[in-house]
Parts: C-alpha cells; structure tokens; sequence
C-alpha cells in the first residue's frame, strides 16, 4: 500500500502543474480514480472537465454513473456521441478497430474541451493494460492524450486498492469495457448485435454475476462467467432463465465458455500484433 500512496502522490503533484484538464470519463474503476483524484488536486473547478462517450458502444449504467458521479464531485460534466457506428471502416471489425474508435472519439474529447478553453486531456490507461493488444492507445498517443496513470506506474491492483480506501463506488466493480470487444473480428458490428450483447450482459448482472461477457457470434451466445459462479450458473433454475432470456433476446442457441470468464480473449485471433497497423 506504502507504494501505492507514493504514486498517488506523484500523480496528485503532476495534476497540479499541468494546467486545466478535461478528464475522459467512462464511469469505469481507473477513469472514476483519476478524476476522483483530479476533483481532490485542482481546487479551481473550471480548470477541470469530465468528458463521457455516450454511444451504444458503452453499457447505459456507466453512463448515468458518470453523470451521478461527476455531480457528487462538483466537476463539470459533458456527454458527447462521436457517432462511431455510421464508421463503415469500425463497423467492418477489422483488427485496428479500437485504433480507429478511440481516434474518433478523443478528437471529439478534444473538440468538447475546447471550448472550455481547456487543451490537455487525460484518460486512465495503466500498467496492466500493457499487457493486452490495445491499438487506442496509439490513438491516443499520436493525439497528444495524457496517460498519468500509466506514467506513475499504477497496476489495476494499485486502483482498486486506493479505489477502496478513498470509499469510491467503483472499487470491486467488474470490468466491463466497450460491447464492440464481444464481437469477434471480421464479423460486422451492427446496433442489433450491440443491443443484444447489453441485454444479454445486464441480464446476467441483474441475476448476480458480476464477471461476465456474452460474446456474440451471430446465432450463438457465448456466455463467460467466472470460476466462482460457475456452480451457481449450471443450476437449473438459472440455467433455464438465462436460456430463455437469451431467446427472447434474439439468439437461437446458447453456450458456456468452459474456459470462464476472461477479458480480451478474442485477440487471440490476432497472429502477430506487431503486424497489425
């Protein structure tokens, strides 16, 4: 913990020089601990702004969260829609589909926080996310993005844990991330698959399971659930509602990964990332 604090020291003294800030919020754990500590250095509010994407792309919950949050905060807070879905070449899921997604909606983060007068911007990559073929954040690096987080050092571990001990909401909540990631590559990525993958997903979190992913493989749901509710899900009680929640939804059949759950899984589709653009 000792080492923790020491980086969020050095992030709090960094938020403090860097001048006014628009913080691109997605109502997640690492954004809602950055702008947490954001709202604590920078006492003069109008040098601070949270930015939300409000796209089908993201689940509705973490988009009224961020509108409650931000308002508990007293920060300043704008929506925008970057209209990522009447893209042809994201829409097509190629590889450099995040590369291409987060391109669009950091220039309209840019854009919004402009008019604020305000010219740096900060989104909350960290350590952990090094880990994984994530081309956004190329994206971001070649629009100027701050990563304060990455350049202290934080682990996902680290923000849960300070994440805790500052009592912020967003502590133990599962990751969730864009819908787009629950279609595999090559498959075209339509509002219809995106609202089917969130109502499938809310409905498994409505009964319960907390870590999960529906991946969408046109008539087939792939269900991910972790080990700990594995036991809880093979029941037949919930096994039953969930098969004919899913119908209802719109898929014809219904599976279980036996691997569990597991984030970025699909990129093992990915032969070499350094191939990829």
């Amino acid at each position: 913990m000792q080492e923790a604090l020491l980086k969020k020291q050095a992030l709090e003294f960094w938020l403090k020089q860097v001048g006014p800030l628009a913080v691109a919020f997605s109502g997640g754990v690492d954004s809602t601990f950055l702008l947490a500590v954001a709202a604590h250095a920078i006492s003069d509010r109008d040098k601070l702004l949270a930015v939300t994407e409000t796209s089908p792309l993201h689940p509705e919950s973490d988009v009224l969260f961020a509108r409650s949050f931000a308002a508990t905060l007293n920060v300043r807070h704008v929506t925008i829609d970057a209209g990522v879905l009447a893209d042809p070449g994201f829409t097509a899921n190629p590889q450099e589909r995040c590369y291409r997604c987060k391109r669009v909606i950091f220039s309209r983060i840019i854009e919004a926080a402009a008019t604020f007068g305000i010219h740096h911007i900060a989104h909350g990559v960290n350590l952990d996310d090094l880990g994984d073929f994530r081309p956004g954040m190329a994206a971001a690096k070649e629009l100027n993005i701050h990563a304060p987080l990455l350049e202290a050092g934080f682990t996902k571990k680290d923000i849960r844990s300070l994440s805790r001990q500052m009592a912020l909401p967003t502590w133990n909540k599962p990751s969730s991330g864009c819908l787009a990631t629950r279609i595999p590559y090559g498959h075209r990525i339509d509002i219809t698959k995106i609202q089917a993958v969130a109502a499938a997903e809310s409905f498994l979190r409505n009964l319960g399971f907390g870590d999960c992913r529906v991946r969408h493989y046109d008539e087939l749901a792939k269900i991910e659930i972790s080990d700990r509710d594995a036991d809880r899900f093979r029941a037949p009680g919930i096994r039953n509602r969930v098969v004919k929640a899913f119908r209802e939804i719109g898929f014809l059949y219904v599976s279980v990964d036996l691997e569990g759950f597991g984030s970025g899984r699909l990129n093992r589709s990915i032969k070499s990332v350094s191939d990829v653009s």
